[in-house]
Parts: C-alpha cells; sequence; structure tokens
C-alpha cells in the first residue's frame, strides 16, 4: 500500500523555480560530459514539481505544452494517449515517462472513456492532492514540467521520440531512489520539501534522458543517440571539449581512429549534419550564451571560439542564430526565446485543486 501524495501547501508562484537548475562551467580543469553541457545551455526552469491522485475511473485531456514533462507512476496503473502517436502505452508502478514534444496528451484508466480537460478533473474531485490515507488503490502519479529557456532547444527535444518510456526492470531500479525520494517527501512535507522535490524532479529528468540514451533499443538518428555511439561520442567530446579549437574533418577522424571518408558518413548518418556544421552550430550556442550572460566583447568570444576575425565570427553566428551578434546581445526577441507560455495552467496541473 502506498500513502496518498501531499503537496507542500503554497501559492503556485512559490512551486515555480525562476533560478536555472544547472550552470554551465565546473571549477578549474573539470569538464562537463556534453549531455551535461547541452541541459545547461538550454537553463532548464522547473514550472512546477509535485503529485497527484487519481482518485476514480477517469480519462483526463492535457492540453498542448511547452518544454518537457517528466512523471512516474508512483503506484497503480493507467494508459498514456498522446496526439499523434498510433499506440497506447500502459503505465504501471515505477514506470517513468517524458513528453518531450509538446503535444497534447491524456491518461485514461480505460481507453474507451470520453475524455475531460484536467481542469474539470481536479474540479470534480477525480484528480487532486490529498491528506494521506484517504484513498485506497487510487493512480499517483508525481513529477515536473520544465521550461528549457536556453536558445535552440530542439537540439535536445527533436533527438527525442514523442514518448520516452522507462519500463525495464533495470531500469527502474536505476530510478528506484529518487522515486522513493519524491514520494516520502510529498506524503509528509517537512522544512524544504517543496525545494528537494524540485530538485528530484530534476534528477528523475536527467536520469531518464540517460537511461534513454543507454538503451540500444532507442539507437536511431539525432544529436543524443550519437552521444551512445563509441565513435561519435568521442567526436562530440573533442568538440565539447575544445570548442576553439582548428578541428578539421582529418584531425576529428584521427581522434576516432577512423579514415576521413568513414567518419564523415558515419556521422552524417548518425547525428544528421556534417561534423563542420555540428561543430559550428555548437560554437554559436556557447558564444550565444555568453553574449546573454557575460561582459565578454565580440573579439574575445570569437578568438575564444576559434575565430580570427569578428567578420568571419559574424557570418557564422547570422548563419546559425539568425540575427548578428550585437542584435543578439542588444535583444534575444528575435533569437531563442524563453519558454513562458503557459505556466499557470501547468502549475494547476500538479498542484490540483484544494476545494
Amino acid at each position: 500500500m502506498i500513502g496518498s501524495i501531499v503537496l507542500p501547501s503554497q501559492s503556485p508562484e512559490t512551486q515555480r523555480s525562476e533560478t536555472p537548475l544547472l550552470q554551465l562551467g565546473l571549477g578549474s580543469g573539470q569538464r562537463m560530459d556534453p549531455l551535461s553541457e547541452v541541459l545547461a545551455l538550454m537553463k532548464p526552469q522547473l514550472y512546477a514539481a509535485g503529485g497527484f491522485a487519481v482518485l476514480e475511473d477517469v480519462a483526463i485531456q492535457f492540453p498542448k505544452h511547452q518544454g518537457i514533462k517528466c512523471y512516474a507512476m508512483l503506484a497503480g496503473e493507467c494508459w498514456l494517449v498522446v496526439e499523434s502517436v498510433p499506440e497506447p502505452v500502459l503505465l504501471r508502478a515505477g514506470d517513468c515517462f517524458l513528453l518531450p514534444r509538446g503535444l497534447p496528451f491524456r491518461l485514461t484508466t480505460d481507453l474507451s472513456l470520453e475524455p475531460v480537460l484536467f481542469s474539470a478533473a481536479c474540479g470534480r474531485h477525480r484528480m487532486r492532492s490529498e491528506a494521506p490515507g484517504v484513498t485506497e488503490g487510487a493512480r499517483y502519479i508525481a513529477g515536473g514540467h520544465f521550461a528549457l529557456t536556453g536558445g535552440h532547444a530542439e537540439m535536445l527535444l527533436h533527438s527525442l521520440p514523442p514518448i520516452v518510456h522507462i519500463r525495464r526492470e533495470s531500469d527502474k531500479a536505476a530510478m528506484r531512489w529518487s522515486l522513493e525520494r519524491m514520494r516520502e517527501e510529498l506524503r509528509d512535507p517537512q522544512p524544504g520539501s517543496s525545494l528537494i522535490a524540485q530538485q528530484l524532479a530534476y534528477t528523475m529528468l536527467i536520469q531518464a534522458l540517460r537511461l534513454h540514451l543507454t538503451d540500444a533499443a532507442n539507437a536511431g538518428r539525432g544529436w543524443l543517440s550519437a552521444l551512445a555511439d563509441k565513435h561519435m561520442s568521442i567526436a562530440i567530446g573533442c568538440m565539447h571539449n575544445d570548442p576553439g579549437y582548428p578541428w578539421t574533418l582529418q584531425s576529428l577522424a584521427e581522434r576516432v581512429g577512423m579514415s576521413r571518408s568513414v567518419f564523415a558518413q558515419r556521422f552524417r548518418d548518425v547525428v544528421g549534419v556534417t561534423p563542420m556544421e555540428y561543430l559550428t552550430r555548437w560554437r554559436m550556442l556557447l558564444a550565444a550564451d555568453r553574449l546573454k550572460n557575460s561582459s565578454d566583447g565580440l573579439s574575445a568570444i570569437a578568438q575564444s571560439l576559434g575565430y580570427e576575425s569578428e567578420s568571419a565570427f559574424g557570418k557564422a553566428f547570422r548563419r546559425v542564430m539568425g540575427c548578428s551578434p550585437r542584435q543578439y546581445s542588444r535583444s534575444t526577441a528575435t533569437c531563442a526565446t524563453p519558454v513562458r507560455q503557459g505556466a499557470e495552467d501547468h502549475q494547476q496541473e500538479l498542484v490540483g485543486s484544494s476545494a
């Protein structure tokens, strides 16, 4: 038996984290791995974290969302149906799932039921937070909704399928600690429980991405899949660790122990772009982050990323980011607009109804 999930008693505003959960950069001599670096550039922020109970047979419809959602089934089971995905997914206790594409979806105890909006489900007491021990046999779901506020978030999101379903027993075992801690913090709130729940939700997100990455069955085309490829991950690691180095196709091929032609074809097949295109894009993402979050001048940024002149750097930046470096530094409105829309709806989704 599992106790009911209880959310901390606070307003939605106090449940949103305005501070990025991961900052780019480590101590002297330390390097982030490519997944951590990309997540840091995406600057994930938490709209809401928490849990809710589905108290009766119902189909709950959730609208289109921005960012990425990461949930876990803590008890019971239900169906997940995502728009444009042909087959429904049965979620069992211990399963974790990511929804990175923002598609409308529904959670249902019976596929034949007519869906109701989540706000209506909350109002009719079909889905809510509640005190421990009130309901036997309910389904419990917990997790978080993350906004990716950095530029070009599609580098991560488009590398993922519409549903990432973590269901293998070995993977569920790897998630168990985070899920148990989340359950305890929501069941019996203590001082600091809200912040701990937020960090646990973020840990769940990273762990789910890691498990998806290491699952050979998920191998496909895209940046994330490349990190699971022994040779391509070495090449990407080289570019991330020293983006200002004058990398060439030949020097990267030598690092991974392949011929130039085989490496070029393999990289394009796995990642979807050429090695030089990837390198340029990564440099521009780093440049955009520094333009927005540091006082470094254009010349210093250009030289640190391997460009001998501001002009060459500016041309590359405009080609990738869609505007000049100076336009970007003055205003990011035309490039990489932060994800903000719809936060209140998704806070309500996890907070539920107290009525």
